[in-house]
C-alpha cells in the first residue's frame, strides 16, 4: 500500500494515512453544501488511529455532533469527525493530494440532492445517512 496524502492550499495543514480508506462517498445533505460552498461533497473516510497529522486544523461544531475542520490561515475545507463514529476521520477529496484515488461509491441525502444537479452513475443511492450512526 502506497500511503496517501492530503493538504490544504497553502500547506500549513497536512496529513498521511497509513492504511487505505473505510469509506468513500458523496453527501448531498445540506450541511455538507453549506460547509463546502458545493452542490456535493465527496469525502474520504479513515481510521484516525491511520492518519499522522502535520500542522493544527481548527475546528467547529456544526450540526448533528458533527465537527468540522478548516485551516485558519487559507480556508481550506479539511473534513469532519461524527461524535456518533468514533475514530473515524471523513475528508474532502478535494484536501486529498490524488483525489482521483478516492472515486465515491455511493450517494448519501439522496432526498436532498439538488434538483438540477445529475450524476449520471450507477452507484447506491441512500436517502438518508448512508452509515449507521450510534
Amino acid at each position: 500500500m502506497s500511503k496517501h496524502t492530503g493538504s490544504c492550499r497553502c500547506g500549513l495543514i497536512s496529513v498521511e494515512a497509513s492504511a487505505e480508506p473505510i469509506w468513500q462517498s458523496y453527501c448531498h445533505c445540506r450541511d455538507c453544501r453549506k460547509q463546502t460552498g458545493a452542490p456535493v461533497m465527496a469525502f474520504v473516510g479513515f481510521r484516525e488511529e491511520d492518519l499522522a497529522w502535520f500542522g493544527e486544523p481548527k475546528t467547529w461544531r456544526s450540526a448533528g455532533g458533527l465537527s468540522r475542520s478548516f485551516c485558519d490561515h487559507c480556508g481550506s475545507q479539511i473534513g469532519y469527525r461524527d461524535e456518533r463514529l468514533p475514530g473515524e476521520v471523513y475528508l474532502a477529496i478535494g484536501f486529498m493530494d490524488k483525489p482521483e484515488d478516492f472515486p465515491p461509491n455511493l450517494h448519501a441525502f439522496e432526498k436532498r440532492r439538488l434538483p438540477f444537479l445529475h450524476i449520471a452513475d450507477d452507484l447506491p443511492r441512500y436517502q438518508e445517512q448512508s452509515v449507521e450512526r450510534r
